[in-house]
């Protein structure tokens, strides 16, 4: 019994140097799961109430109800996948507005102790939220808005992914992968690449993506890069040609570059994030599909935290931490000879609120937003006011919320 338990201590320790044991699906990824009990059933969610103080106006909803099923095959091979419930339901009939997904479903091949692999629709390291968002994992009931609209968090794509740490290097670790790309002609106004993503569902394999990190865990800090480099017109090239679009496996190419740094000590917590998206055809594809592409969108963020139980109690479990958060992004950065400037996608929130957490896997939260952006563009006005609400260049919202994770 005691050599059972000196070696799980052990697998904890090492796996501490990648992440932290927060689910059992983290346990499945960590190798932790016995093999008596080889599958695992897993999930988080989230529900908000937010107010528009300009409208005064509410709005409830169950936001995402997420259900884990993993399998431990052998001690190399584990498979992971996730169901994903937005919005509370979907419906032929228009009475439900959710969306139902895969959020991820791959295999997980040990190589050995430094290397695995993973294949299938998986989520790649790019960003903080991406791989970890979690409704616990993070401040404010919405996950954070510049890694929402610019990387887009959560982004998954089928393909194959190798990570693995640098045992020269205690607290290195990498990631590259192959995934199929994206598709120019869903791109939208005012979302970004996020439109362009398949998801999984029928994607193109025409045209590829690339991406990579780097991770590395130093004293109380974590720092990452992360980049992205695919294709977005998977089409036929004669098809491709008479748009006037470059095509093969990263004809039409977008560009992602992105880094972040995180800080945890004595209950202070920092992360900051910044990144740009390059589209160097947006010229190309809003002359094939209208949809006014810009050729660069940036963004950046700031959170200081305290979980204010640490000063009297530093050893305490619980949290109860106040924060703050500031974020710009700039999704019309650059724009293309034939594109239409969108002042409202000029964007800058100031968030503040508090995260309670009075046991691990359940939380509490509220938060302040306050959002400024440019004026709307006129001539992107279908419908004027009164028609439509008057639209407001600065604008307050109150949100309060619950989430779990196990």
């Amino acid at each position: 019994m005691t050599k059972i338990l000196l070696l799980i201590i052990l697998l904890l320790a090492t796996y501490a140097v990648n992440a932290q044991i927060f689910t059992k699906e983290d346990s499945l990824n960590a190798g932790l799961v016995r093999s008596n009990q080889p599958t695992v059933l897993s999930g988080y969610g989230q529900a908000k109430v937010a107010y528009d103080l300009r409208y005064r106006i509410g709005v409830a909803n169950l936001t995402r109800n997420v259900l884990f099923l993993g399998h431990k095959f052998s001690s190399k091979i584990y498979f992971f996948s996730e169901m994903e419930l937005e919005d509370a339901g979907v419906s032929s009939t228009g009475k439900f507005k959710g969306e139902l997904s895969m959020e991820q479903l791959f295999l997980k091949f040990n190589v050995n102790r430094d290397v695995y692999l993973t294949a299938g629709l998986f989520i790649p390291r790019i960003g903080i939220i991406n791989e970890n968002h979690l409704p616990t994992t993070f401040n404010g009931n919405d996950r954070t808005y510049v890694e929402t609209f610019l990387i887009p968090a959560t982004w998954r794509e089928l393909g194959v992914g190798v990570y693995g740490n640098v045992r020269r290097i205690p607290g290195l670790n990498y990631s590259f992968a192959v995934m199929n790309g994206l598709n120019s002609g869903t791109f939208t106004n005012g979302t970004g690449i996020a439109d362009g993503r398949f998801e999984g569902s029928n994607a193109s394999a025409s045209n590829l993506a690339l991406t990579g990190a780097l991770l590395y865990y130093i004293n109380d800090f974590r720092l990452q890069a992360s980049a992205y480099y695919g294709g977005s017109a998977g089409l036929v090239k004669r098809v491709a040609d008479s748009l006037q679009l470059k095509s093969g496996a990263f004809g039409t190419p977008v560009a992602l570059l992105e880094a972040d740094i995180q800080y945890h000590k004595n209950g202070i917590s920092f992360k900051a994030l910044g990144t740009t998206v390059q589209i160097s055809d947006a010229y190309r594809i809003n002359r094939a599909y209208a949809n006014n592409t810009p050729a660069a969108m940036m963004g950046a963020y700031a959170e200081l935290g305290y979980n204010l139980i640490k000063a009297w109690k530093p050893t305490t479990t619980k949290n109860f931490t106040v924060f703050a958060r500031y974020e710009w992004l700039n999704m019309n950065q650059r724009l293309p000879a034939n594109g239409i400037e969108n002042g409202t996608l000029n964007k800058k929130f100031t968030v503040v609120g508090f995260t309670y957490q009075p046991t691990q896997g359940v939380v509490i939260k509220a938060d302040y937003v306050l959002r400024n952006t440019g004026a709307r563009n006129p001539d992107l006005v279908v419908t004027p006011f009164p028609q439509t609400l008057p639209y407001y260049t600065s604008n307050g919202f109150v949100n309060l919320g619950i989430g779990y994770s196990f």
